[in-house]
């Protein structure tokens, strides 16, 4: 309808940006905010509040000061809804300094900024800052008293002084405590293991009727199992219709410090729920009290093991390392890597080499599936290099690892090369080398070296067969995989896996034959999974197969209702081919579900050490000095563009 109006008036502009705010399309937002701007409307002030608010939601902080500059040219800085989303856009931005000097310039006359202003110091932990502001706002409201308390509670040293401002608070008899108020100060008090003021709030809590509130319930288990008030923690947990499996975690923590073995078992035993942290503490629990083969059962009964069962077996290895066996070494290296610590694995390892602990053909498989893993082709080189010092060059098992290594590393030649070296190649050597050259698009040399296996009288196996498949996907050759895919069930008489199933659908989809695929996937004798139906579904978004899309999609759900991949597609596919309703309507199961796209991310090798890195990631050693270094050439290129016209979305 916009797009048909023969005259839009400012309000027209306004509701369609808000409209595109409101379902989250912040790039369609960003582009009819430039559109409106080059096509000589007079903006108002909501169109300045809602523009700048879709720049902080952005994180356009290019974009914003743009608008900012508008904005001051225009005179609508002192209306209140465009001076707090100005500083609304400093304050998501970073950009501390300037939403201050947007504060200073506008908050005598715009009573909303003080608000604003003590939150952003609060959310950048500048709680002195935080405090002048708060003591000199003219009207401090529950939420500015709560946001105060909240930031010194999750500060360093901050909980004494939150509970000071709390009793501050309470004096001040126009001020009445809300949830939120009690839920932070509670585990302040919980931090200080302070079960005086602990327990008064609570009966404030019982006072104010948020006894029910599970944010309040969980901080108060917490504040009596950390002050080992364990009969107070149960009453609270018993009180709960549905308690969380945080708080049952909470809870047997509380009773195993206690002492309270056989409770905490009973407890354990009744939940509904587990996770890893449950395990690990009836883990460590039955250990402390002498029952090592009840810690050893549930070990092994446990689904997923994580880091804290590594650093169980961390501390054994500290106690048996000393006995300079190789399998012990080989333990604690294989367990960094199943827990994706690599770096650690390789630091044991050099370890290892510094104590003269004999290296094993294991030792170096295992080492050479983390530098794949890591994609780091120097710490293989130099793995490499040691191993041609040792026995083990031309073993089977340690050049397979090798080939898997250097094709997953990019280096397609390194992988033949060492494939060259193994003296009698079986049929793992040959598929890691079929899969090198599948993965890198190199169909025909694939199919070569598997034609060159048959020749040795190598027999395939069932994941030969799923490289062989795999390159004929990649490569398009749907006849020849569907060849192959016959031989290897009638002459080789392997029966088909899901895995073999999935690359026969990426094959048929990729050609654009999606009926086929259909059918293949009713036929098959296993129960298809997720990334089957990804596979099909990608390729009905490819040849914009609708009516396959939706049948892919609607079993997609059938396993997983809440499955977001699919409605991701669905709302491309809906888009492309402008059916609005239905890509709304998905955005909106979308945005209920909370979904968030994983960052992308890269890394490099430097001197055979990884760096990763992703959007906003800030952990790096040095993140200041390359956030520096990109805001210098990001400002470089800024000022090579056109942006005197004001290009607000180039």
């Amino acid at each position: 309808m916009f797009d048909r109006m023969p005259e839009r008036t400012v309000v027209s502009w306004n509701t369609m940006m808000t409209g595109y705010s409101k379902w989250n399309m912040i790039p369609e937002a960003l582009d009819l905010i430039s559109l409106m701007h080059h096509s000589d409307v007079k903006l108002n002030e909501t169109t300045f509040s809602t523009a700048l608010s879709v720049c902080g939601r952005a994180e356009e902080l290019i974009i914003g000061k743009q608008i900012h500059g508008l904005v001051l040219k225009s005179g609508h800085k002192k209306f209140k809804l465009v001076g707090s989303a100005l500083l609304y856009v400093y304050g998501s931005c970073c950009e501390i300094g300037d939403g201050r000097r947007v504060f200073d310039e506008l908050c005598e006359e715009n009573e909303l900024l003080w608000s604003l202003m003590l939150m952003a110091y609060v959310e950048f932990d500048l709680m002195s800052e935080a405090m002048r502001i708060f003591d000199r706002m003219p009207r401090r409201g529950v939420v500015d008293w709560t946001t105060l308390i909240s930031g010194y509670v999750k500060s360093e040293h901050g909980c004494k002084k939150a509970l000071e401002m709390f009793k501050m608070m309470v004096e001040d008899y126009e001020v009445v405590p809300n949830e939120f108020t009690l839920d932070c100060i509670v585990r302040g008090c919980g931090r200080l293991g302070d079960l005086t003021i602990g327990s008064m709030v609570h009966g404030l809590v019982i006072k104010f009727g948020f006894e029910n509130e599970c944010s309040i319930s969980s901080a108060l288990i917490c504040l009596y199992s950390n002050c080992e008030v364990m009969d107070d923690a149960k009453r609270v947990y018993d009180n709960l219709s549905n308690p969380l499996l945080i708080d049952s975690n909470v809870l047997i923590g509380g009773l195993l410090k206690m002492g309270k073995i056989e409770e905490a078992e009973l407890l354990f035993s009744n939940m509904a729920e587990r996770n890893p942290v449950s395990y690990n503490l009836m883990i460590k629990g039955y250990a402390m009290h002498g029952r090592i083969e009840d810690s050893k059962r549930l070990f092994m009964q446990m689904p997923e093991k994580i880091l804290t069962s590594l650093n169980t077996a961390l501390e054994l290895f500290e106690k048996a390392k000393g006995e300079r066996s190789p399998i012990t070494w080989n333990s604690m290296i294989s367990g960094y890597i199943q827990n994706d610590q690599h770096e650690n694995a390789l630091r044991l390892f050099r370890t290892m080499r510094r104590s003269s602990i004999s290296q094993t053909r294991s030792t170096f498989s295992v080492l050479f599936h983390a530098c794949a893993c890591m994609g780091s082709l120097q710490q293989g080189q130099s793995l490499h290099a040691q191993l041609a010092k040792t026995p083990f060059s031309f073993n089977v098992y340690v050049g397979t690892a090798l080939i898997d290594m250097y094709s997953k590393c990019g280096s397609i030649a390194d992988s033949m090369a060492a494939f060259s070296c193994i003296s009698s190649p079986n049929v793992a050597a040959w598929t890691a080398l079929i899969n090198g050259h599948a993965h890198h698009g190199l169909a025909s040399d694939a199919l070569s070296f598997f034609n060159l296996m048959l020749e040795t009288e190598i027999t395939p196996n069932a994941a030969t067969f799923v490289a062989v498949l795999s390159a004929c996907a990649r490569a398009g050759l749907v006849d020849k995989g569907m060849s192959y895919f016959r031989l290897m069930k009638e002459r080789y008489h392997i029966t088909p896996t899901l895995e073999h199933f999935t690359c026969v659908v990426d094959l048929l989809g990729r050609a654009g034959l999606l009926r086929e695929a259909e059918e293949l996937i009713e036929q098959m004798p296993i129960k298809s999974d997720k990334i089957l139906l990804v596979s099909l579904l990608h390729a009905s978004w490819f040849w914009m197969d609708i009516e396959v899309g939706e049948k892919v999609a609607e079993k997609m759900f059938s396993l997983d209702p809440n499955e977001p991949s699919a409605r991701v597609i669905m709302s491309n596919m809906y888009s492309r081919s402008g059916k609005w309703g239905q890509k709304m309507q998905v955005r909106n199961v979308l945005k209920e579900l909370g979904v968030k796209k994983d960052p992308g991310c890269s890394w490099i090798d430097v001197n055979s050490r990884v760096h990763v890195f992703s959007v906003d990631y800030r952990r790096h050693a040095n993140s200041d000095v390359i956030y520096a270094c990109l805001e210098s050439l990001k400002m470089n290129a800024y000022s090579t563009d056109k942006y005197d016209s004001l290009s607000l979305h180039g």
